[in-house]
């Protein structure tokens, strides 16, 4: 009897893995190419006590662990061993995403996963693979987009490292990508990318004003930089923002009409979207630069929803529920929604 019943298990695992080879082979990717940063990973120490290391590297490490402390005793984000230790890029990418849309209507692609549940956007550590998925997206006739990634959260299942190229950035810049990530090791919402998202931007540009204000002073160039900047991002934002409703609109607008007819319409409006750009009184033009003479498709709209089209309703719960009080606010939702 207990051979037999060994005989059905067997059966249907072997079964469940035939019907989910594809989810289980990129599984097994995932946690290899994970693992292999874990494991090539060094402490913080051991670069602060390196001679061959730069002065200006050590000083950001010291700086990253300024961060972390405060977003853990000033935030009430989770304490964990994540960004204790560092992973050497070599100046290369390490994780490319891939995310698909509808061409003419903001539908995402979206991929199940365990846990986690549908994600629109879809992770890998080898690029070939990355442009192998995006084939797959282009051939089904959608709208296809792939970035290579500053920082990601494992939620808790890895030691998230700091990885070697977050260094370039500025103070401002660095404090915000290493709250933004803490949030998601401590929020975690499943089947809701969009408030994840919009949730750790919210909490990550609040908690770096609070950081370098009471670290540097609000007189200091390192805080009225990172000010400067947000107030230009914000411009920036908000005018692609616009653009996703212009489209969004038009889309709703042209279901009638012929892919053709279609087509030439959404590039008009994309056109003029991006051509609007010299247009905005920014105090920097670093946003503009990266993107002139760049036609993106629905995927580069999405991605701006996606991470920041509920900061106003955030705000407004943020001021009116908990007077500005951003460890409280973080400590209700923390308890509301924790992490995996």
């Amino acid at each position: 009897m207990m051979k037999k019943a060994l005989l059905v298990l067997l059966g249907i695992v072997i079964v469940l893995g035939i019907w989910q080879f594809d989810l289980i082979r990129y599984g097994w990717r995932q946690a290899s190419g994970q693992l292999s940063i874990v494991y090539n990973s060094r402490p913080i120490e051991d670069y602060l006590n390196d001679p061959a290391v730069s002065d200006s590297v050590k000083q950001k490490l010291k700086f990253v662990e300024e961060v972390r402390g405060f977003a853990v005793s000033h935030l009430g984000l989770s304490d964990t061993d994540n960004y204790t230790e560092m992973y050497d890029q070599h100046g290369q990418p390490v994780l490319w995403v891939v995310t698909g849309c509808e061409p003419y209507s903001f539908t995402p692609y979206l991929w199940k996963f365990p846990l986690l549940g549908e994600m629109p956007y879809k992770g890998f550590f080898k690029k070939e693979y990355a442009d192998h998925e995006f084939k797959i997206i282009k051939n089904k006739g959608l709208d296809a987009g792939m970035r290579t990634v500053g920082g990601w959260s494992t939620l808790g299942w890895f030691k998230d490292p700091i990885l070697s190229e977050m260094l370039n950035r500025n103070y401002g810049d660095l404090a915000n990508l290493i709250i933004h990530e803490l949030v998601h090791a401590t929020i975690f919402v499943k089947d809701s990318v969009e408030f994840n998202e919009n949730l750790a931007s919210f909490i990550a540009e609040k908690g770096t004003l609070i950081f370098l204000q009471q670290v540097y002073g609000d007189s200091s160039t390192v805080y009225k930089q990172y000010v400067e900047e947000l107030a230009d991002e914000k411009i920036f934002v908000n005018h692609i923002l616009r653009g996703y409703n212009a489209l969004d609109s038009l889309y709703k607008n042209i279901t009638d009409l012929p892919d053709d007819e279609k087509l030439s319409q959404k590039n008009l409006l994309v056109d003029k979207i991006m051509s609007e750009l010299d247009t905005l009184a920014l105090s920097n033009q670093k946003y503009i630069e990266g993107v002139k003479g760049y036609q993106p498709n629905n995927t580069y709209f999405m991605s701006f929803q996606r991470y920041q089209s509920k900061q106003g309703t955030l705000e407004s719960i943020y001021n009116n529920e908990f007077d500005q009080n951003l460890i409280n606010f973080v400590l209700y939702i923390k308890e509301k929604h924790p992490s995996l």
